[in-house]
């Protein structure tokens, strides 16, 4: 069984660790956790790691947040991945910092880098771990807000969110998206 595990983000010192890149800090933490190492490669960093007998591809697109689409695409067709079988890490506004989510499927919910993915590869029926950012911010700052690093009160939180996250990574890939729904989306 293998997996493709995509972390949205953007690319650039400037986006490092901002809550629109929490997907990068998650495949980060993955990658790190179960040995592994990004390369650069087409489209995207690349990383291959192995998890009770999954193979998981993870990538980080660098093509930009709105253009993801293109990366997951690709790397789908290189390894013959079902669009069920993908799993994006994803910022969400319309949950509170430090909650996660689980979905099999769904609309974008207005984010552009979900957007450009359905576009791209076909639907919507692909599975994605929405990371809560909350949505405290000024009307009309809204991308200031998903650009800007977290509060320093959220940052001593991000760590154990971010290993959390590993975990339900974890179980998605071994025990199947309805008990990881259940243990997780509390």
């Amino acid at each position: 069984m293998k997996y493709l595990i995509v972390g949205l983000g953007n690319i650039g010192p400037e986006y490092a660790h901002t809550r629109h890149n929490i997907g990068f800090d998650i495949a980060d933490g993955l990658v790190k956790e179960l040995g592994g190492s990004f390369t650069n490669m087409r489209l995207a960093y690349y990383a291959e790691c192995s998890y009770k007998g999954r193979k998981l591809h993870v990538i980080k697109p660098t093509t930009f947040m709105n253009l993801s689409g293109k990366a997951v695409n690709y790397w789908m067709h290189e390894f013959k991945i079902p669009l069920e079988n993908i799993l994006v890490l994803v910022d969400d506004l319309a949950i509170p910092f430090g909650k996660l989510r689980l979905k099999l499927k769904g609309s974008s919910a207005g984010h552009n880098g979900l957007q450009n993915i359905e576009d791209v590869c076909g639907g919507q029926n692909y599975p994605r771990l929405r990371f809560g950012i909350d949505d405290n911010f000024p009307k009309g700052r809204q991308v200031d807000y998903v650009l800007a690093p977290f509060d320093k009160e959220e940052q001593p939180e991000l760590p154990a969110l971010i290993d959390r996250s590993v975990e339900l990574i974890k179980s998605l890939v071994t025990i199947g998206a309805a008990q990881t729904m259940t243990a997780f989306n509390k």
